[in-house]
């Protein structure tokens, strides 16, 4: 298996470990207890402490993220991309979405943290997009 497509699958694990260890152990920890009832959750209504919203927010944004990475990593595989830069790009993609979604929920959202958290993302996006670039390069060869 490739570095892109390992990448993809960590993504798709950290996804699931940002939903199962935050927004799933808030909730469940409050239902076990009897804080809440199991059908007092709703997606629309602002619910919970902070860093659950915003454990919330980053869990969303992992899942509106990883089709994106996805479709370039199974293209890339497709189209027999490969080398050293795409994977170092792939692994990039990863580190900054782990640094990122850290941010996201740990710290309250001050400015400074916003602009940390966007420079995250733009690195995500800026090794997409040249993932992506790279990609159809080498399908169209």
């Amino acid at each position: 298996m490739t570095v892109p497509m390992w990448v993809l699958l960590g993504f798709a694990a950290w996804t699931l470990v940002v939903l199962f260890g935050t927004v799933g152990y808030y909730r469940w920890s409050r239902i076990l207890t009897g804080r809440s009832r199991i059908g007092e959750w709703q997606a629309d209504i602002p619910q919970g402490r902070e860093w659950y919203r915003r454990a919330m927010r980053a869990h969303a944004n992992c899942v509106e993220n990883l089709p994106v990475y996805g479709a370039i990593a199974i293209c890339a595989n497709v189209a027999g991309a490969g080398g050293n830069f795409l994977d170092a790009l792939a692994l990039a993609v990863m580190s900054a979405r782990i640094c990122h979604t850290g941010v996201h929920i740990a710290f309250v959202q001050t400015d400074r943290v916003t602009s940390i958290r966007f420079a995250l993302f733009f690195v995500q996006a800026l090794c997409m997009v040249t993932m992506g670039i790279l990609v159809a390069v080498t399908a169209i060869r």
